[in-house]
């Protein structure tokens, strides 16, 4: 499938959330580490708990919505409302003394308006593509993420300790011309409008939720992903917080090299080990059965994140990271075209928004992992992500295999297939 070949909606949503991405990922993954400076610990861990919870709620409202009404008026919407929330993040930014609770203010209204537009920007893929273009698509949005991760890391590492006012005007230009985009060029195509079938709405919501939680092969998918994402989401609190306090500053030709340093550059190895070998590692891995490379996969993500959590050696961290992201691009586009092939077409908004507790979940995993860290000495802290990515492997193993055989739905099943 070339680029040419591509729905248009598509085009718009990959390119916008590569622009979008690219900036935002230079500030955000160092908020704990700010709001652990500027407050206290756990502070920022509390503070940081309650926007996921925050945020998840607002998504299931968002998934709602997103089902309910035209995909391109929620963007449009949600999208001028982050902006002015990264407006206000930026001004909050400029006296000596930062208004830090202003910037708390903006920071959970940015969370709140960025979940509720989520639910409609992940249905898009699934509105333009079918079971048997959407791995390609899944694949190139994978590359997409993290090449715009690679390039917003590398610039907060360098510019975030004395450049946030800049990084957040910048992140307010580019979520404003983003605007622009969608207005311009997204098309409001036809899709399985959801139709309402309560008066009351939030009866009508929780009724239209209520059919995804029952369907238990996509819940144990939901919550095993979420318990792998979270190993990840640590490096942007516990694993970041502790090497800016633990890790012992190198000499590069006179260049002091910090734990934030570090913390950077795991981040852009990453991402850029993912920009140059996920398409290869597609290739290699569509030769193998999809069952054992998942598994392949998540045994060396899971291993190479629990050393990371606790190595403080820079060639220790840079070798279990390279582990750990192999195993990501293994098993990360087999798992999510998988998932998107068991959601109904005409909950698409609603099941997207489901899913999305995987990232709150993990987020919130990830953010008690500061706390929790706060009484765990470092290796302890590497069996906990340890059981944590075990426990949501066998989640998302039985969910996709086991729990489909069970099935008499048989689309169900055959989604599945497909994507393996």
């Amino acid at each position: 499938m070339t680029w040419k070949e591509y729905p248009q909606n598509i085009k718009v949503r990959l390119i916008t959330s590569f622009f979008n991405r690219a900036v935002a990922s230079a500030v955000m993954p160092f908020m704990a580490l700010f709001f652990a400076e500027e407050m206290s610990k756990i502070w920022a861990g509390i503070f940081l708990i309650s926007t996921v919870v925050v945020g998840f709620i607002v998504n299931l409202i968002g998934g709602y919505i997103s089902d309910r009404f035209p995909r391109k008026k929620v963007l449009m919407i949600t999208s001028v409302l982050t902006s002015l929330m990264f407006l206000m993040m930026t001004i909050s930014l400029l006296p000596e003394d930062k208004m830090i609770g202003l910037f708390a203010l903006a920071y959970i209204l940015f969370t709140i308006t960025g979940s509720l537009g989520r639910p409609a920007m992940h249905a898009l893929i699934i509105d333009s593509t079918t079971p048997e273009n959407r791995k390609a698509v899944y694949t190139l949005d994978y590359w997409l993420i993290n090449l715009s991760l690679a390039i917003g890391t590398t610039l907060g590492g360098l510019l975030y300790i004395s450049h946030k006012v800049e990084l957040f005007m910048m992140l307010t230009i580019t979520s404003s011309l983003i605007c622009v985009a969608y207005y311009l060029w997204l098309k409001d195509e036809n899709h399985h409008v959801l139709k309402k079938k309560y008066q009351n709405v939030v009866m009508d919501m929780v009724q239209n939720y209520r059919i995804a939680f029952r369907d238990s092969a996509f819940v144990k998918v939901v919550i095993g992903s979420g318990l792998i994402f979270s190993a990840e989401f640590t490096l942007s609190s516990y694993i970041g917080i502790r090497l800016a306090e633990s890790f012992e500053t190198l000499d590069v030709n006179g260049f002091e090299f910090t734990g934030v340093h570090m913390l950077s550059l795991i981040k852009v190895q990453n991402m850029l080990f993912v920009v140059c070998f996920t398409f290869l590692v597609n290739r290699i891995t569509d030769r193998f059965d999809k069952r054992k490379m998942l598994i392949v996969g998540l045994i060396m993500y899971g291993s190479g994140y629990a050393v990371v959590t606790s190595a403080n050696i820079w060639y220790v961290l840079i070798l279990f990271n390279v582990i750990a992201t192999l195993g990501e691009l293994i098993y990360s586009p087999i798992k999510e075209t998988a998932k998107a092939n068991m959601i109904p077409d005409d909950k698409r908004g609603s099941y997207s928004a489901f899913s999305n507790l995987s990232f709150s979940g993990a987020d919130l995993i990830a953010r008690s992992s500061i706390i929790i860290g706060a009484f765990l000495i470092p290796t302890m802290m590497s069996v906990y992500v340890g059981i944590t990515v075990f426990t949501g492997a066998v989640l998302i193993y039985t969910g996709f295999f086991l729990s489909s055989s069970k099935k008499t739905d048989g689309n169900a099943v055959a989604g599945v297939k497909k994507a393996v």
